[in-house]
């Protein structure tokens, strides 16, 4: 597939679950994909499989919510490949899931930390590059959990939120720059955070998932591969008229 040639991409969080599906798509598609995670092993072994395929993939250890550390695993990133064009903002955590009044702050600063800070610096940071790029894509990973409300994990819905407006004030920010950006708000996908979650809120996991499933129209979860091809599209020239939009990919969860 060539719907990426030619394209440099840094994904956040890409060791797991999401990330991991877009890092492998966009290689696939014939992006150069640079890996940002805290995940050391699962980060590199990903790295090191897909350059074994002829894939141009490399890992650097970053926390997301630390500024020196996004800045300068960019600046490594774009000296390796050469230039920027992609940015996925995939990395967040679910956070503590209790009522309001009963999180601590540390707790609602946790999300808030990785969830918003995160793709601020990281936008801040890839920015520039795509500028000198003459243009490119940002892609925020936000939730259903930033349109609707599940009646659950108030932190996560408020970092979402945040994304979904982040991404639309940064499309007319840098609309003139060719920069486009736009947000993703997956519904529950089949990931290693979505299963801790249930397994932390729940004694019998396969029921829940169950449950979890039937939320949505469709009768079942997604997969990963579900948001890749969504992240792989607006990464693409295909997408070259989308920007400030929502894609929801929610197996019918917000339509009713």
């Amino acid at each position: 597939m060539t719907r990426l040639a030619g394209k440099v991409g840094v994904v956040t969080g890409g060791a797991l679950g999401i990330g991991l599906a877009c890092v492998e798509r966009m290689a696939q598609a014939g992006a150069a994909v640079a890996i940002f995670d805290v995940l050391d092993e699962p980060g590199q072994a990903v790295a090191r499989a897909l350059t074994a395929q002829g894939q141009r993939v490399a890992f650097w250890h970053v926390d997301t919510s630390n500024e020196e550390q996004v800045r300068v695993a960019t600046e490594a990133a774009v000296a390796r490949f050469g230039a920027l064009h992609v940015l996925v903002n995939n990395a967040g955590i679910s956070g503590s899931n209790k009522p309001t009044h009963e999180l601590t702050e540390a707790e609602w600063d946790q999300v808030q930390a990785v969830n918003v800070k995160g793709v601020f610096f990281c936008s801040k940071h890839a920015i520039p590059h795509l500028k000198r790029a003459g243009g490119g894509s940002i892609v925020n990973l936000s939730s259903i959990c930033g349109l609707v409300a599940t009646g659950g994990i108030p932190p996560y819905h408020a970092s979402k939120g945040a994304v979904r407006q982040m991404s639309k004030n940064d499309a007319l920010i840098y609309a003139a720059d060719r920069i486009r950006v736009n947000s993703i708000h997956p519904g529950y996908i089949w990931t290693p955070m979505v299963e801790q979650h249930l397994r932390n809120n729940t004694p019998d996991l396969e029921a829940a998932k169950r449950a979890t499933g039937a939320l949505h129209p469709l009768g079942h979860m997604g997969e990963p591969d579900d948001i890749a091809w969504g992240v792989v599209y607006l990464a693409s020239d295909e997408s070259k008229f989308v920007t400030g939009s929502e894609l929801v990919i929610d197996g019918g969860y917000t339509a009713r």
